[in-house]
């Protein structure tokens, strides 16, 4: 009876955890490593590592990934171009030719820009930093290739890297295990012969919120022309641990050389505000049209230790299927499920406002959306004209109660606040 039990409980955790790392909005969202074996060596095997980051809007940031997993036999790494193991590892039983790493569990990470060509392949030497696939598919790609010895030196005497682990830069990613595949097909510069791996595996790699934080990392707060209140984010939206290192916006503090100097541990230094969250989107419904209505967005950053390149803002509204214009932000529809066309994504103007600024002046980026109205469904009633969910970087943010956004009084239409009287505000 103890083992029924002991089996129930760990079905409903694997259903659970498999429930959480499941993205509706992403649903065939993840990280695919692929391993294909290019040659066979005297004591093992050449493999090209490639990453592919098929998430539609959550990329990896600086510091980058780190991928670590576990050789089966008594494999060491010779040498790899484009990345690099972090710790070589005991390699004192070897004379003359030492290897690369030694260690049972290699922990390998990216090389930066700029090495040397002879350390470099395609798609390597980014520092880590891997764009989302809906934002940049050509930069959700990072490779490396590894000489592999002491290992099989054939498909049936190979043995398969175990226990992947996969961080992006910091926790949410579970890998499955490796995974035999047919071997990748590779066309020759001119394009007239085809050659293939000589042996190719699989691993996928999976974010769930959950693990990556207990607390969300941003909130929303809502306002609208036809009502004079504000409705602010939750108190203590991602948590309020923090508070007691927090820096009030008028600090002496924010004066000191360095303030903006990331730590090593990439610890935020944040706002002092009741929501305490490093990011704050604010939807405010702005003009009402007969036939459109204006929507403006605003993501203000709260953090002094970071900045946000490549960020991504990704909303659910029913009436983002009728997306007429986005003024300074690059607009994607996503459309996971063909019959339904309400996710969209934005994201900043390459070289204009693709890089979110640390808590300040200039922490805050701004767009407005015109949409045109589909009069069998819009109405202003009820908070119908306020997102169903936000994401910012691929984490859901905290929304306020239903029963917090504004109300439609009798008097609506004639009542328009300005959004610029607000946007700068952090009390919200």
């Amino acid at each position: 009876m103890r083992q029924k039990y002991s089996f129930c409980a760990i079905f409903i955790a694997f259903v659970f955890f498999k429930a959480d790392a499941y993205d509706p909005l992403d649903p065939f969202g993840n990280i695919t490593m692929k391993w294909d074996v290019i040659s066979w060596t005297a004591d093992g095997y050449v493999a090209l590592v490639t990453m592919n980051n098929f998430q539609m809007y959550r990329h990896i940031p600086s510091p980058g990934w780190t991928l670590g997993w576990q050789w089966q036999k008594k494999e060491v790494i010779w040498s790899i171009v484009g990345a690099q193991a972090t710790e070589q590892g005991d390699c004192s039983k070897f004379k003359g030719n030492v290897p690369h790493c030694c260690k049972k569990n290699p922990i390998v990470v990216d090389l930066l820009p700029g090495v040397p060509y002879n350390q470099q392949i395609a798609n390597c030497c980014k520092a880590g930093v891997m764009s989302s696939y809906g934002q940049d598919p050509e930069g959700a790609v990072s490779s490396f290739q590894v000489s592999v010895g002491l290992s099989g030196t054939s498909n049936k005497t190979v043995k398969l890297p175990k226990n992947f682990v996969l961080l992006g830069p910091g926790p949410g990613y579970s890998c499955g295990p490796a995974t035999i595949v047919p071997s990748t097909m590779y066309l020759t510069p001119d394009h007239r012969r085809k050659t293939q791996a000589l042996m190719t595996w699989n691993v996928t790699c999976t974010y769930s919120q959950f693990l990556a934080s207990k607390n969300p990392s941003c909130c929303v707060s809502f306002s609208s022309f036809y009502n004079n209140t504000i409705t602010p984010c939750p108190s203590c939206s991602c948590g309020c641990q923090g508070k007691k290192d927090c820096i009030k916006s008028d600090s002496y503090k924010l004066k000191t050389v360095g303030i903006n100097t990331p730590r090593k541990d990439n610890a935020p230094l944040l706002q002092c505000t009741h929501h305490m969250c490093p990011i704050r989107v604010h939807w405010h419904v702005k003009i009402n049209y007969k036939d459109y209505w204006r929507v403006k967005i605003a993501i203000t950053n709260f953090n002094y230790k970071m900045n946000y390149t490549q960020w991504t803002l990704v909303a659910q509204h029913p009436s983002l299927n009728n997306v007429t214009q986005v003024f300074s932000f690059d607009y994607k529809p996503l459309v996971p499920y063909q019959s339904i066309n309400d996710t969209a994504m934005f994201y900043g103007m390459k070289f204009y406002n693709d890089l979110l600024m640390e808590a300040g002046p200039s922490g805050n980026v701004q767009t407005e959306v015109l949409l045109r109205k589909d009069k069998e469904i819009f109405t202003l009633k009820q908070g119908w004209a306020f997102p169903r969910k936000i994401y910012f970087n691929g984490d859901e943010c905290k929304l306020p109660p239903p029963d917090a956004y504004p109300s439609l009084p009798n008097s609506a239409y004639g009542c328009l606040m300005p959004f610029s009287s607000i946007a700068g505000k952090s009390h919200f």
